[in-house]
């Protein structure tokens, strides 16, 4: 059982310490998102990587539609991988909507993680007038489903742009749409559904782990606003605006990114 959850997410550990330390990668991305970000931590932790399944280089036979027709299959495949390695006093970084894939699984069993870490964290995409604003209209989210059905190529070429910003570097926005080309349109499609249409924000003061909530000062998919608010439904949160822009500063700001870890980080282990 271990090593077919091992080979089915594409699992790699390495690095020379003891303390567990998780990476996930957001929709439509895989673990070598984490390429720049990972080197800074190899000394001091144990690194885990992996694929949702239907991602990267996962086992895409062991995909159906039930088990990932939600976040909670993919919350599964984390805790999957934490027994399988039997991991405790996990650090989970979380990308995009892996920040509620972990939360999530803190929250069925706080007992494995000893912190979240969330890189543009967004409980739910969608405008919830007077209180809430996700940032999109529900005909948005529907027009843009119905675009991945009809012309997934294309979706990809409108979609990564939006989410990558940083127009002074077109390689990242063509890495980000090679991402999404090599997945599967309808395993993507799911995703994209699991993703934009989730609901989170009731599961929030659920998190008893403490979480450091990393925000960009300009992104277009998760907020100023909607990490503020993030931050105001978990007890035991940290809020830190780097200065960045675009939705994946692993990738476009990994500086900025690795020292907000490593500060963080230095705080909670006192290392």
């Amino acid at each position: 059982m271990r090593q077919n959850i091992i080979q089915r997410n594409n699992v790699k550990v390495f690095g020379d310490g003891d303390i567990p330390l998780m990476f996930a990668h957001g929709f439509g991305c895989d673990q070598n998102m984490w390429r720049f970000i990972t080197p800074a931590f190899e000394k001091q932790f144990k690194i885990i990587l992996f694929d949702y399944v239907g991602s990267g280089n996962s086992d895409i036979s062991a995909y159906t539609s039930e088990r990932y027709k939600t976040l909670n299959g993919y919350t599964r495949d984390v805790l999957d991988i934490i027994h399988a390695l039997e991991l405790d006093d996990v650090i989970f970084v979380g990308h995009s909507v892996s920040s509620m894939i972990g939360a999530l699984a803190s929250i069925r069993q706080p007992q494995r993680f000893k912190s979240l870490i969330m890189i543009g964290p967004s409980p739910f995409y969608l405008n919830d007038p007077p209180e809430y604003h996700g940032g999109y209209e529900k005909s948005t989210i529907t027009e843009l489903l119905e675009l991945m059905e009809k012309n997934y190529i294309g979706w990809a070429n409108f979609f990564a742009p939006e989410i990558m910003k940083n127009e002074e570097r077109p390689e990242l926005t063509r890495e980000l749409e090679n991402s999404f080309c090599s997945t599967d349109p309808v395993i993507a499609h799911d995703f994209a559904k699991a993703t934009f249409l989730a609901d989170n924000r009731d599961d929030l003061p659920k998190i008893d782990t403490p979480v450091l909530i990393i925000q960009c000062e300009e992104d277009s998919i998760a907020s100023v606003n909607v990490g503020e608010y993030v931050h105001s439904k978990i007890g035991k949160s940290t809020f830190e605006i780097i200065p960045a822009n675009g939705h994946c500063p692993h990738l476009s700001h990994p500086d900025v990114t690795i020292e907000a870890i490593e500060n963080y980080l230095n705080q909670i282990l006192k290392i």
